[in-house]
């Protein structure tokens, strides 16, 4: 199993626990926008957006810099690497198990054809 930084993926998987933040890192998939932008789509004030960035920067997701005013947000992809080889080591696991399963009812079944 990868073993991660457990602080590291555990803010990455509570960053992405929220619907609102995984949209707007779909988004950000697209391209970079500011925070207004990412805030428009749900009817939220800049302040609750701003705080949905914090956590999705907390968690590295996403980078952000200041343009004068105007703050600009781009995805970054590494986190979501690390989650993914996490979550990819137990779906080897799983894989490994319903196969198996499969091939021990497949077993069983020929078993019980050449029994009649």
């Amino acid at each position: 199993m990868v073993e991660v930084g457990t602080g590291g993926l555990d803010r990455v998987f509570q960053a992405l626990s929220d619907p609102t933040r995984r949209a707007m890192l779909r988004r950000l998939a697209e391209s970079e926008r500011s925070v207004g932008e990412l805030a428009e789509p749900f009817d939220m004030s800049f302040a609750a957006a701003a705080k949905h960035v914090k956590v999705l920067e907390r968690a590295g997701l996403l980078k952000r810099t200041i343009e004068g005013r105007t703050h600009r947000c781009r995805i970054e992809a590494g986190p979501l690497a690390e989650a993914d080889r996490w979550i990819a080591d137990y779906q080897r696991f799983w894989t490994g198990r319903l196969d198996a399963l499969e091939a021990a009812l497949s077993s069983h079944a020929r078993k019980k054809r050449s029994r009649k």
